[in-house]
């Protein structure tokens, strides 16, 4: 926290969206790149005028105006199944009670709903409700393992409940945003930049991933001077 802290600076919570638009974002997000997710995100709003008109809309409708964001034909029904869902059981899209619940019990209740796993539930908790909820994305997950955080054999489900303990309850979203940014910039699935990296230090990997780095750099040199 302290090295990376001091790479990429203070990283500051702020509300996103409400718990339920954070429900929906989310599913709209997986599998595809935020700047996708984005765009059929504000595209549904703009389409619909409220989350009610969205769960009312049939499910061809919300597959139209998520196209953009890829995956339509599955995420459409996942959404209008899981706002029907919620609002059955509240009679309305308010989560904000969640924030009164222990931790445990609020992603318990997420969890039950339809399509909604681990990410997902913290990612609403986290982001919407400023709960110390560690949301483990494609990238926390790698750059975790590569540290040694988390064991090669642990998968990503398993790894929520690994790390979030690991950190302090007020440090939780910090620690998410600065390895989603490491995972980003620098260490990278292909070709990571160890040398440039604040954690280089202490990484178990890094030996053997420069041993990769080296021997494609010479494949690389070896194709270019056949060719």
């Amino acid at each position: 926290m302290d090295f990376l802290g001091a790479e990429y600076g203070p990283a500051q919570w702020h509300v996103r969206y409400s718990p339920v638009e954070e429900l929906v974002y989310t599913i709209l997000s997986q599998h595809t790149s935020d700047l996708n997710s984005e765009r059929a995100f504000n595209s549904l709003m703009g389409t619909f005028d409220s989350i009610d008109a969205v769960a009312d809309a049939p499910v061809e409708a919300i597959e139209e105006a998520i196209r953009r964001g890829g995956l339509a034909k599955q995420k459409a029904p996942r959404i209008k199944s899981v706002l029907c869902q919620i609002r059955d059981e509240l009679g309305s899209f308010d989560l904000s009670f969640l924030a009164e619940m222990p931790l445990d019990e609020a992603k318990a209740w997420l969890k039950r709903l339809n399509g909604i796993g681990p990410k997902t539930a913290a990612i609403i908790l986290c982001f919407s409700l400023g709960m110390p909820a560690m949301p483990v994305d494609t990238h926390i997950f790698r750059v975790s393992k590569r540290l040694g955080l988390i064991g090669a054999k642990v998968n990503a489900d398993k790894a929520h409940d690994i790390l979030e303990p690991m950190v302090e309850p007020q440090d939780v979203f910090a620690f998410h945003m600065y390895l989603i940014q490491h995972g980003r910039q620098v260490c990278k699935a292909q070709r990571p930049r160890c040398g440039e990296c604040a954690l280089g230090w202490g990484c178990r990997e890094r030996p053997k991933l420069e041993r990769e780095a080296k021997r494609a750099a010479r494949k690389r040199k070896s194709g270019n001077k056949i060719g």
